[in-house]
């Protein structure tokens, strides 16, 4: 018995929102069956989020028992909107069809790895990487190789089996390995970025100081994991 049961694809307010993203972007491709086909990919994406989150929080507290360490300070979650993923079919030129979505956007699903270190970092995508039910389809690494602007974090996709009634659904997940330092500067970094109040001239003088502190923030950081290990 499910002592508790939610709701989470309510199919009259998927239709709803489409509707409404629809008429602000100029498009009215979801119709019909495609809402209720719509519906069925986000519990898909649904569900692949939360296998990758029940994985990882595994592997947090094998590592906690083997360790006395969790390398994991926190996990967040997120699916992508109906408005960003449409706008993003359009930005790309691609066709605002379901079947667009399914072959071409990887970041539906979206988990943001909360790490202490940067060696916890490498080692929980490395472990997650490894599971036999598991395939990396792309890894892309701002720490090792920082954007210009000075972010830094390890993004990785990876492909996981949603089983349902008609058999598994492989279906990619992109994951965001950062540390808390990482994650600090990110967010105030992209709170910057879409504050539209501030003149264009303080905004990049703002964007300067903050590629001094991810660099200052990089030091630190190696600095503190190594007083970590030096103590155990």
């Amino acid at each position: 018995m499910i002592l508790e049961r939610k709701q989470r694809f309510n199919v009259p307010e998927i239709r709803t929102r489409m509707e409404q993203v629809s008429a602000e972007l100029g498009t009215d491709t979801f119709r019909g069956a495609q809402i209720v086909e719509y519906a069925e990919l986000e519990q898909v994406y649904s569900g692949a989020m939360r296998e990758i989150s029940t994985k990882l929080e595994n592997l947090d507290d094998e590592f906690q028992l083997k360790n006395a360490h969790n390398p994991i300070h926190h996990i967040e979650c997120r699916l992508k909107s109906i408005g960003s993923t449409i706008g993003k079919l359009k930005r790309r030129g691609l066709p605002v069809e379901i079947s667009s979505i399914r072959d071409n956007l990887y970041d539906i699903a979206g988990i943001r790895v909360i790490c202490n270190y940067v060696t916890d970092v490498y080692a929980v995508a490395k472990t997650l990487s490894e599971q036999s039910d598991i395939e990396v389809i792309r890894i892309k690494d701002y720490i090792a190789n920082p954007k210009p602007n000075g972010y830094r974090s390890l993004h990785v996709i990876y492909q996981v089996p949603v089983f349902l009634s008609d058999g598994p659904h492989p279906t990619p997940v992109e994951v965001q390995f950062r540390t808390i330092a990482m994650d600090y500067w990110a967010s105030l970094e992209h709170r910057l970025r879409y504050k539209n109040t501030i003149e264009d001239t303080a905004k990049e003088r703002h964007f300067e100081t903050l590629k001094d502190c991810a660099t200052q923030l990089a030091e630190i950081e190696g600095r503190m994991q190594q007083i970590h290990q030096e103590i155990g």
